[in-house]
C-alpha cells in the first residue's frame, strides 16, 4: 500500500475552485481586490478578533507584527527552538535577538522557564502553537502582563485551534498565520494572515504591508510590499469553506493513530493530549526509537514520513553567536533526536492509517 505524506493534487482537484480562479483572471483585480477584504473579514470572524490582514507569507506576518510593535535593534524576543527557522528568522530580520525557551513534552514552550529567560532587553514573548497544538496561552499572558511584555502568537500551524473554545490568534497582541500550501488552510503559493484586536496595530500593519501608504500618493512612513495577492485570497476563501471538515478529519485521524499506537509506548511515544484544547494536527508527531531505520522500513513499505524539525534552531550555524550550545535546551534536543511526523492529511483512509500503524509494529516486532 502507498501512503503519501500529503496529497496536494487531490486538494486542488476542484472544479468550483477553477471556476472561481477563472472569474478572478477575467476581472484582472490582481492586487488588493475585493476578495482580499472578504477573506480578511471571514478570517477575523473565525479567530474571533476585530481585525485580520492578509500578507504575502507567514514569515512576513511575524516580521510585520514585530515591526508594528517597534521591536528591533538590541531588543530580545522569547521563543522556542523546535519551530521552523522562519520563527527566529523573522525576529532576526527586525534586528532583534531570539532568546530560546525549552519545550515541554507536548513540544510547546515551557511556561515555567519563561521568567528565568526575561532580561531588561526582553520586549515580547512569541509562543509557537507547534503541530496545531496551542501553547499554554493563559499562563503566558499572565507572565507577559506581569512583566509588561507584548505577546505575538506564531500560529502558523494552528488555524482553528482553540483553548477552552477561544481561538489561537486572539490571545496575544497579534496572531500570525501561514497559508503555505502544506497548511490546513492553504493557498497555491505563499500567503499569511495577521489577527489583532487593536485598531492602532491594525492600521499600522495595514500601512506597513503596503509601502507605508496613507493614500495613493502619500506615505506615513517607509513600509514594505507584503500584500496578499487577490488570486491567493480567492483560493483561501474557497478552502475556508472546507476548513471545518478538513480539521475534523485530521482530528479523527489523530485519534485513530493514538489508539493504534498507544500500546507501543516503549518504542513510540505519543505526546500528552490536553482536554482543554482543540488540537488541529497540522502534523502528527511522535517520538520513536531507531528513527532512521524505522524511516527506511516505512519507506520500503510505501509509507512516506517527514521530520519537523531534525536540527533545532539554536544549533543551526547562524545561531552560534547567540551563545547557546548543545545541551542548552535539553528537552528540545532530546525530542529532536526522536521526533517523526506520520501522514495525517484529510484524504487518508482508515485502512491507510491501520497500515501505517501495523508497519510500525512489524518493525519493532
Amino acid at each position: 500500500m502507498k501512503v503519501k505524506y500529503l496529497d496536494l493534487q487531490k486538494q486542488f482537484d476542484d472544479e468550483a475552485l477553477w471556476t472561481d480562479l477563472k472569474k478572478q483572471f477575467q476581472s484582472c483585480m490582481f492586487v488588493m481586490g475585493n476578495e482580499v477584504r472578504q477573506f480578511e473579514s471571514a478570517f477575523a470572524e473565525l479567530c474571533q478578533t476585530r481585525f485580520a490582514l492578509g500578507v504575502n507569507s507567514g514569515t512576513d506576518a511575524i516580521f510585520l507584527a514585530l515591526k508594528a510593535l517597534d521591536i528591533g535593534q538590541d531588543d530580545e524576543v522569547l521563543t522556542v527552538s523546535n519551530s521552523f527557522i522562519a520563527t527566529a528568522g523573522a525576529i532576526v530580520a527586525t534586528g532583534a535577538k531570539p532568546v530560546f525557551v525549552d519545550a515541554v513534552p507536548d513540544y510547546n514552550m515551557n511556561p515555567e522557564l519563561i521568567e528565568g529567560a526575561i532580561t531588561p532587553r526582553t520586549r515580547a514573548i512569541m509562543p509557537v502553537h507547534l503541530t496545531g497544538n496551542p501553547a499554554d496561552m493563559p499562563r503566558i499572558m499572565d507572565i507577559a502582563k506581569a512583566h509588561g511584555l507584548y505577546v505575538v502568537e506564531d500560529a502558523a500551524q494552528a488555524v482553528a485551534a482553540t483553548i477552552h473554545g477561544q481561538p489561537v490568534g486572539s490571545f496575544g497582541d497579534v496572531g500570525c498565520f501561514s497559508l503555505h500550501p502544506l497548511k490546513n488552510l492553504n493557498v497555491c503559493g505563499d500567503g499569511g494572515v495577521l489577527t489583532t484586536n487593536s485598531k492602532d496595530l491594525h492600521q499600522k500593519i495595514e500601512r506597513l504591508r503596503n509601502h507605508g501608504l496613507k493614500n495613493r500618493d502619500e506615505i506615513a512612513f517607509f513600509g514594505y510590499n507584503s500584500r496578499l495577492d487577490t488570486i491567493q485570497a480567492v483560493v483561501a476563501l474557497h478552502n475556508l469553506k472546507n476548513l471545518h471538515q478538513v480539521t475534523e478529519k485530521r482530528i479523527g485521524n489523530a485519534k485513530k493513530y493514538d489508539s493504534l499506537l498507544s500500546e507501543m509506548n516503549h518504542n513510540v511515544v505519543i505526546p500528552p493530549r490536553r482536554t482543554d484544547v482543540r488540537q488541529v494536527f497540522h502534523t502528527y508527531i511522535v517520538q520513536v526509537k531507531e528513527r532512521e531505520k524505522l524511516i527506511e522500513h516505512l519507506d520500503t513499505n510505501g509509507v512516506e514520513t517527514k521530520i519537523h524539525y531534525p536540527i533545532p534552531i539554536h544549533l543551526q550555524e547562524p545561531c552560534r553567536e547567540i551563545g547557546l550550545k548543545s545541551g542548552g535546551l535539553p528537552e528540545t534536543e532530546k525530542q529532536g533526536e526522536r521526533i517523526l511526523s506520520l501522514p495525517i492529511h484529510q484524504f487518508l483512509t482508515p485502512e491507510q492509517i491501520e497500515y501505517v500503524a501495523e508497519s510500525i509494529k512489524r518493525f519493532y516486532a
